[in-house]
């Protein structure tokens, strides 16, 4: 594989193809060696050879030996590992992703199943609740009311003259959270980093931005050390015309960039994303990305159960949360089903949603709006509980979006339970941990271990019966990075609901058999760069068989030849030639 790395795509190192020039940045920037080493991108810190540091102007700057990047992640994990606390250990990966992010994404990248929960789900959360009170180093771009009418003006803040990805968050609904507010950039940082050691996109070509609209929430605006616009959050056309005014500056700016919605309030969410979808190239990763990988997810418990992946079409799902999450996913198992030759109105009735007062049925008239009433249902009656759901529908899948512990209850499981479903499907998959509806240690005792269970965050395995049981991780890191990868390779115009769909469908392809023997509808966490790639793939080339690729691979190539000369690998980048 070509590799392309950071500092190989920056300013005039730019080179697509991974091959890249020697350059000396003190010619190139007018940089002294100090300079270069408080440059994140460029720093090598102690890697920096004997020639780079006497012909950089860096000798004397650092200790006498020179260390190899494996030889400084070695190092680090030492330090990381001796540190219990995961936030302590979170803090740990901030301040070396801002001294050296080449090490930072090599260390996720070849550790991604231990750190991935540190820099995102479910570590992030907590960083995401104390942003303001750690911060030290300003990372992205912030917009405020304060900013109407000058958003243009402070995207040319931003020094790099090329972003492929830029994930923008409200604060609003931080993973289960609620409102943060401002403290949402921690996971418009987090997403990005899972994106450049995940989905190959080079670090200098990300943006993370938060929409700094204000907060209701009082512990944060009662707070002295609260970093954000310290006002009640906006609404209304205040609210959507800010919010446009951000869109319309950021593809002046950045025309060619794909925009990622991420942790929006849901009574915003989807309007957003209805206004944007076909216009520009944008997607919600808690709408779509989460109602993809449940696809991914469903397809693979499907293969468990020893069924065609058609058979979704035939799946009776009750849905707990009807919030823009859980109705998301809703749309997107429906899609599913269509793809695999159901009617939509067979399809929706597949579907029992329940909010916080019980099953969504006719009689709620139009006080839930039209995406959640597609799902109602006119034959049981309104409000019933989840275990009077079950016992009536016997459904195959209970999917929990809700946000409350304890939503999904274990009787509602133990109904499941039939000779003829041994193995029911349920997907508590709230964010963190402590929200999830069930835990996987009350599914498998229940029903013996034949329960298949996904989660949102990462759970440990399960000893039962001799049998260690580990549930697999329904996270949305199997699908934007590859979603992120593939459009802005090939430069989509947008993303359309079939693209999704292929995505998810080249998720379960990397789920091997040793995963379905193992009762894992997805693969491990050391197959997320395959998955990346296989999603991207399948991205690429509907793009390409639906003409709204802007880039197309050269004719003797393929387009995964065509991805991977483009993808990111942290590694350093030779500074000086030799003599």
């Amino acid at each position: 594989m070509r590799r392309c790395t950071a500092a190989a795509g920056r300013r005039s190192l730019s080179t697509a193809s991974g091959s890249f020039r020697f350059l000396n940045p003190l010619n190139a920037r007018k940089e002294k060696g100090i300079d270069i080493l408080h440059d994140p991108l460029w720093n090598k810190g102690t890697a920096f050879t004997k020639n780079e540091r006497e012909r950089l102007g860096m000798r004397g700057l650092m200790p006498y030996k020179v260390k190899t990047l494996e030889q400084q992640k070695a190092s680090f994990l030492d330090r990381l590992r001796a540190v219990e606390d995961p936030v302590e250990k979170g803090l740990m990966l901030n301040d070396l992703h801002d001294r050296n992010e080449t090490l930072y994404h090599r260390v996720i990248l070849d550790e991604v199943e231990e750190i991935a929960p540190l820099v995102y789900t479910p570590t992030v959360g907590k960083i995401c609740q104390d942003f303001s009170h750690n911060f030290v180093r300003p990372r992205g771009l912030y917009f405020t009311p304060e900013d109407r009418g000058d958003m243009s003006v402070l995207m040319q803040s931003w020094p790099m003259r090329e972003v492929n990805v830029v994930v923008a968050t409200d604060g609003g609904r931080v993973l289960g959270l609620g409102d943060l507010g401002a403290n949402g950039m921690g996971i418009s940082i987090g997403k990005l980093a899972i994106y450049c050691a995940v989905g190959g996109i080079a670090p200098h070509r990300v943006l993370p931005v938060a929409l700094d609209v204000g907060t209701n929430n009082e512990a944060l605006l009662n707070d002295p050390e609260y970093r954000g616009w310290p006002h009640k959050r906006l609404e209304g056309e205040e609210y959507y015309t800010l919010v446009d005014e951000f869109v319309q500056a950021l593809f002046k700016r950045y025309p060619r960039a794909l925009l990622q919605f991420e942790d929006f309030s849901s009574h915003v969410a989807a309007p957003l994303l209805d206004k944007y979808r076909n216009k520009v190239l944008c997607f919600n990763d808690d709408i779509q990305g989460t109602g993809a990988v449940c696809v991914a997810g469903v397809l693979g418990a499907l293969k468990i159960q020893q069924k065609p992946a058609e058979a979704i079409k035939e799946l009776k799902i009750v849905l707990v949360g009807a919030g823009s999450a859980g109705i998301g996913v809703a749309g997107a198992l429906r899609s599913a089903m269509v793809q695999a030759g159901a009617s939509e109105a067979e399809a929706a009735r597949n579907f029992y949603v329940l909010d916080k007062e019980g099953l969504v049925g006719k009689a709620r008239g139009d006080t839930l709006g039209s995406d959640v009433m597609e799902f109602a249902r006119d034959d049981l009656p309104d409000k019933l509980t989840l275990e009077e759901v079950v016992a009536q529908a016997q459904p195959g899948m209970i999917l929990g979006l809700s946000g409350v512990k304890g939503a999904i209850t274990p009787k509602a499981v133990e109904l499941m339970v039939t000779p003829s479903q041994p193995r029911p499907i349920v997907f508590p998959l709230s964010n963190p941990t402590s929200n999830a509806e069930i835990s996987p240690e009350e599914v498998y005792r229940i029903t013996n271990g034949g329960g298949i269970v996904a989660t949102g965050s990462p759970f440990g395995p399960v000893q039962l019966g001799g049998a260690t049981l580990t549930p697999s991780q329904c996270n949305n890191m199997y699908i934007f990075p590859g979603l992120g990868l593939g459009n802005s390779v090939c430069l989509a115009r947008t993303i359309p609901e079939p693209m999704i769909y292929k995505a998810a469908l080249a998720i379960s392809e990397v789920t091997s058999k040793e995963d379905v023997a193992a009762g894992r509808v997805f693969p491990g966490l050391k197959s997320l760069r395959e998955c990346a790639l296989k999603v991207s793939e399948a991205c690429v080339e509907h793009a390409l068989e639906t003409g709204i690729a802007r880039v197309r691979p050269e004719p003797d190539e393929s387009v995964r030849e065509f991805i991977e000369r483009k993808m990111y690998y942290p590694e350093y980048v030779p500074l000086m030639s030799t003599p």
